[in-house]
């Protein structure tokens, strides 16, 4: 028993027939699943959360076209290791066998270097690229290598697809069958994984090793119970990573500095990437702080630029200052949820027209059809205001931006109400 794989590897699918979720890109008629069985694989970045099966696809991938597979995990790959594969890839094609797979796992903690080091071997198709990441490519994959590869994105399991992985491995797999396992209960055990297969597959050969002699059901309490006293079991290489970051970033909005900069201990002691905690503390500025403070979007953004130059050590005290500021900051969602407001209000009108007065005249003919036509330019007036409608009539008097109720977004109250009287009820 102590020599045989984990679960999840045991349970890992070797054909895209038994591989769940994803159905939006290997369904029947779905676009990866069409470029496999056409064996016209382009390179590709697959991104999606942990535990959502891009390794597995990749090995399926290369067995679907019977092609020679490399593996790298930019965790412990350098320059070297990519340079070994692509000469290895140059005499495979120089015998005329068939492309090689470079599948490249956390490619986003490659640093442009390295990912400039793939660049020719993509181009001159040395390699066909599937590259894995947990984290947006538009930010982390350098623009030269991303245009060349086709970006699709993995969902976290749905219930159903978790549930299917639960039967699938009491049925199939061979150390589960003599358990003869039945799941009284499913809420614990999805709500731990949070959609992720591998965690969902290692919390269930953890609950079922724990069963006593001859017992056979799992319920809720069991699992949370045996979780809560074997949590360093899954609590490895970040698997609390959504957790902490969600208790990290309600500390800030909370107005709390002591549990923000505690919470951002934790993920610094779990070796998590400083560049992903600089990036939520951009969104978070914009989100939760917004007009109430706007220094702190400047702090931010100066946190992740002086982030991306330092990295750690010296990266957690640039990090601390900026998220006890903003934790200490006044607080307002307005812009946030203007623009919910304004995407709802979009999707319920519609594409209205612009008024002829807002549109641009570039040409003879579209100044004869009126085209920007009575637009009165505000610097022309005193106060650098003038009262003219900006909305498609039909939402005029619409008010999307209500400002919070903080003393800088009161000032801006008072301006509005001024500058429009009764008009967005300011």
């Amino acid at each position: 028993m102590a020599n045989i794989p984990p679960l999840a590897e045991r349970m890992r699918p070797d054909n895209i027939d038994d591989y769940v979720g994803q159905y939006h890109l290997l369904g029947p008629d779905a676009v990866l699943r069409k470029s496999i069985e056409a064996n016209n694989l382009p390179s590709m970045i697959l991104w999606g959360p942990p535990g959502v099966g891009k390794t597995t696809l990749a090995h399926i991938i290369s067995k679907r076209l019977n092609r020679p597979f490399f593996s790298l995990s930019a965790i412990n790959a350098g320059v070297k290791d990519v340079r070994e594969v692509i000469e290895q890839a140059n005499r495979s094609k120089a015998m005329f066998q068939e492309q090689p797979i470079l599948f490249i796992d956390e490619i986003h903690r490659f640093s442009k270097s390295q990912q400039d080091s793939l660049l020719n071997a993509v181009e001159r198709g040395l390699v066909t690229l599937i590259g894995a990441t947990t984290e947006n490519p538009s930010f982390e994959v350098i623009s030269a290598l991303l245009s060349r590869c086709q970006v699709y994105t993995l969902k976290a399991l749905a219930e159903n697809d978790l549930l299917t992985l639960l039967q699938k491995a009491i049925a199939n797999d061979p150390v589960l069958k003599e358990k003869e396992i039945i799941i009284d209960e499913h809420e614990a055990l999805f709500r731990i994984s949070g959609g992720d297969a591998r965690k969902l597959l290692n919390v269930l050969e953890l609950v079922s090793n724990a069963l006593p002699s001859h017992a056979h059901h799992i319920n809720n309490e069991f699992v949370l119970k045996q979780v809560q006293q074997n949590m360093a079991l899954y609590d490895k290489a970040g698997e609390q990573h959504y957790d902490i970051i969600s208790a990290f970033i309600k500390s800030i909005r909370g107005s709390d500095p002591n549990a923000a900069v505690y919470w951002l201990a934790r993920m610094i002691e779990g070796g998590e990437d400083p560049l992903f905690i600089a990036r939520r503390l951009l969104i978070l500025a914009s989100e939760d702080i917004g007009n109430a403070n706007p220094n702190a979007l400047l702090l931010a953004n100066n946190c992740f630029q002086a982030v991306n130059v330092i990295g750690w050590p010296e990266s957690r005290i640039i990090l601390s200052q900026t998220v006890t500021y903003m934790a200490s900051s006044p607080k307002s969602n307005a812009s946030y949820e203007a623009i919910n407001r304004a995407q709802a209000l979009v999707k319920q009108t519609g594409n209205l027209s612009v008024p002829l007065h807002l549109r641009n005249a570039p040409t003879k003919l579209m100044k004869n059809l009126d085209y920007g036509k009575d637009y009165k330019y505000a610097h022309a007036y005193e106060g650098n205001f003038v009262n003219q409608e900006f909305m498609p009539k039909e939402l005029s008097g619409q008010q999307l931006y209500n400002p919070g109720s903080n003393p800088a977004e009161q000032k801006l109250r008072e301006h509005l109400r001024k500058l429009w009287r009764d008009k967005y009820g300011y």
